[in-house]
């Protein structure tokens, strides 16, 4: 499922060097991390310094860091089940005036509706409890990303695919 947003002419080339030609990455960085919590902010950290060395204006930066975090904790817990022998990859490939972050685990990916889109969390019922507070990661990512994207690749795992586009409103 891809979820696109779409910034029309707003976009602009990042100040980081390195222009890459028809649309490929400029410059990539890629982690591991071990499928156990606060690793995730590992991943979150790198993907801000990142963002702010690209240009990203504050705001956008936290929605990155948000998004970012949400997609290794689902990793972690729904992808490896928390199986400290596996790792969650985290792979930065840095565009012309785009970031983009795949979340990698060993899992099957999640389940989706036929129509490929989260269901929409009702906040209210999650704060009078009359629904579980867990299960709003994709909801979130989507919310917070211009691109959000989980492809299941069995046997090889699942992967989360986020972009978050430069704007020239910063």
């Amino acid at each position: 499922m891809v979820l696109d947003k779409g910034t029309g002419s707003n976009a602009q080339s990042p100040t980081l060097g390195g222009q890459g030609g028809s649309g490929s990455a400029s410059h990539t960085i890629e982690l591991r991390i071990p499928s156990r919590l606060g690793y995730e902010k590992v991943a979150m950290n790198a993907a801000a310094s990142v963002a702010h060395l690209m240009g990203f204006c504050d705001e956008r930066v936290e929605d990155l860091k948000t998004a970012v975090a949400e997609a290794c904790i689902n990793a972690m817990e729904h992808g490896n089940r928390f199986d400290d022998s596996l790792s969650v990859g985290v792979i930065l490939s840095m565009g012309p005036g785009s970031l983009e972050v795949k979340v990698t685990d060993t899992g099957e990916g999640p389940s989706r509706s036929a129509s490929g889109a989260s269901p929409v969390p009702d906040i209210d019922k999650k704060m009078q409890e009359q629904e579980a507070a867990r299960g709003m990661g994709m909801f979130l990512i989507q919310a917070l990303v211009d691109e959000a994207e989980w492809v299941s690749s069995p046997p090889t795992g699942s992967y989360a695919r986020m972009v978050i586009r430069l704007r020239s409103d910063r």
